[in-house]
This record gives structure tokens, C-alpha cells and sequence, in this order.
């Protein structure tokens, strides 16, 4: 019989996941644990690996839909390792895969470094931005990302490696990073340096408040719930189908915006599932387009929409 592998430190049973999502839902995971720096989410893989553990990865648990039953296996969540160090001369930024978007756009902004002004109002890390290729205000992150640094988890014992951004197969909303086990530790961005820092820092702020005034901000969700299908716009599409203020349990696609679907105060998550599901039939009876999801479904039993 094989030996146990022993309990990294930091190492949680059954916590709740609703704490660690912007939507405020989900179950347990069976296993949890928070790393704060490489060394400590490379022993939390080789434990995953010996015990034979599902693995899971979220960062600002914003784009992300868990399961009322929970996940099990084990759940790292990421947004402790946090940082950056910024290169104001050349245009260099390097960041951690849990350092919120927005806080670096603000430091890079105060650097005079241009590029990063259109993820101040972004809820999620640098991680989810190089995996997602997030974007908002016309601008994206394969634009201006340069590398990043991975794990592989089936090789914990490996040195963290470096993929090029041209590696990355960057399309609208999409990485290979979606398709591939690895795990984004840093990234490296290089901006356009040389600015007036009162002038980024003013686009930036004007970028934020451009979201909060037509979003609901004041509400849990996860942010946009579906992909433009270009050249339409999935808001346009359900705000013209009169979805604006549907409801299912305690979610709400928004009246403010109808490409966001909110928490009321009591959704769970196969509300927020049964409603994403319910806008995709009544936009491809109208439409026949099949809005898909940007959101990553976790723990669901069915098949997922189409993405």
C-alpha cells in the first residue's frame, strides 16, 4: 500500500467557496489552500499529484461559476501571490498571478507606463487576464502581455517555465492556457513608457468610472456573462429580446446592463446556471446565434454550454 503523501502546511478541509467568488456562490472544497509564493503551490501540486487529487485552480474567482455541491479534489486559490516590480525607464512590468489587474494598471499609470489603462475596472488577477486574454474599452491583454512564467502540475518538481505570448495562440477571449494544465505564476508585460503619469492616471480613472456609471457594480456577478458575437453585442441582443430584469431564484439578469447576470442576495448557483441557459434559448430562437459563455463553469454534472 502506498504511503500517504504528508500534509502540506496551509492545507484546509470542506471551505466554503462562495467567499472566494465574485458571483457569491458555490460549495465546499473538499481540499483548499491559499499559496503565497511558488515554492509553497509547488508542494501543494506534488502533494495533489501523490495523493491522486483532482486539481483546481482560481484566482479572483471572478468568470467562474462553482457548483452548490462544491469541487472536490483540491482548490488552490492564487490571489496571495501578489506583487510586481515595474521598470519605468524601459517599460518592463512583472507581476504575480494573483495581483489584481486594476492595481497594476494604476501602478503602471503612476509610472507613466501607457497600455494597461483598460483593466482598471476588470475583477480579476493577472493570471485570469493572460489565461482569458481579458479585455474591456478596446483594448486586451495580448497586446501588451510578452510572457508568461508557468508550472506544470504534473511535473511539480520542474522549475517554473517561460511561454511567449506569440506561443499563446491569443484570440478574443482565449488562450491555450484554456486548453493546457498549466498554472500561470507571473507574468511579463512591456508598455509604452515616457508618459505624463497625471494623464495615464486620469484615462484610467476616466475608464473606471465610464464601467461603474453603466454597470452594476454594486452587485455580486462575474462580470460580462457572454462573448460579443461579433459584430453584434450579446448586451444589445438581450436587452432587445426585453430580458432586461429576468429572473430566476435569486438571479437577475441585470437592468443595467444585459450582458450581466447578478446575485440578488440569494442566488445559487443552478439559478445563475438555469438563467445562463434560458438567455442562450431565447437569443438563438430570436436570433438563431448561440451566445457563448465566457464564464468557466466548475462541478457542474452536465455538459457545459457551448464555449
Amino acid at each position: 500500500m502506498r504511503t500517504p503523501a504528508p500534509l502540506p502546511n496551509g492545507l484546509r478541509q470542506a471551505v466554503g467557496l462562495h467567499d472566494f467568488t465574485t458571483w457569491k456562490v458555490g460549495g465546499p472544497a473538499a481540499w483548499f489552500a491559499e499559496p503565497a509564493d511558488a515554492s509553497a503551490l509547488a508542494g501543494l501540486l506534488h502533494w495533489a499529484r501523490e495523493s491522486g487529487q483532482a486539481l483546481h485552480c482560481i484566482g479572483a474567482g471572478s468568470n467562474l461559476l462553482i457548483a452548490d455541491a462544491g469541487l472536490a479534489g483540491l482548490t488552490l486559490c492564487l490571489r496571495r501571490l501578489q506583487g510586481s516590480r515595474i521598470d519605468s525607464g524601459e517599460g518592463w512590468v512583472e507581476a504575480q498571478a494573483g495581483e489584481p489587474i486594476p492595481t497594476l494598471a494604476r501602478k503602471a499609470a503612476k509610472a507613466g507606463l501607457s497600455g494597461l489603462e483598460w483593466a482598471v475596472g476588470i475583477p480579476g488577477t493577472v493570471g485570469g487576464a493572460a489565461v482569458m486574454n481579458a479585455g474591456a474599452q478596446g483594448g486586451c491583454t495580448a497586446e501588451w502581455l510578452h510572457s508568461v512564467l508557468v508550472l506544470d502540475p504534473s511535473r511539480p518538481e520542474r522549475d517554473p517555465f517561460e511561454i511567449s505570448a506569440r506561443e499563446l495562440d491569443f484570440d478574443y477571449r482565449h488562450s491555450r492556457l484554456q486548453q493546457e494544465d498549466l498554472l500561470v505564476v507571473s507574468a511579463r508585460f512591456r508598455l509604452d513608457p515616457g508618459h505624463d503619469p497625471a494623464e495615464v492616471s486620469a484615462r484610467t480613472s476616466a475608464n473606471l468610472h465610464s464601467r461603474t456609471s453603466t454597470q452594476p457594480y454594486q452587485q455580486p456577478s462575474c462580470g460580462s456573462v457572454f462573448r460579443n458575437p461579433e459584430p453584434q453585442k450579446a448586451g444589445r441582443l438581450i436587452e432587445g429580446l426585453g430580458l432586461k430584469g429576468l429572473r430566476i431564484g435569486g438571479a437577475e439578469v441585470s437592468p443595467i446592463h444585459a450582458n450581466f447576470i447578478v446575485n440578488t442576495g440569494t442566488a445559487t448557483a443552478d439559478d445563475i446556471d438555469h438563467l445562463i441557459r434560458a438567455v442562450q434559448e431565447r437569443v438563438a430562437a430570436s436570433h438563431a446565434i448561440q451566445l457563448h459563455p465566457e464564464v468557466k463553469r466548475l462541478g457542474f454534472a452536465r455538459p457545459q454550454p457551448s464555449a
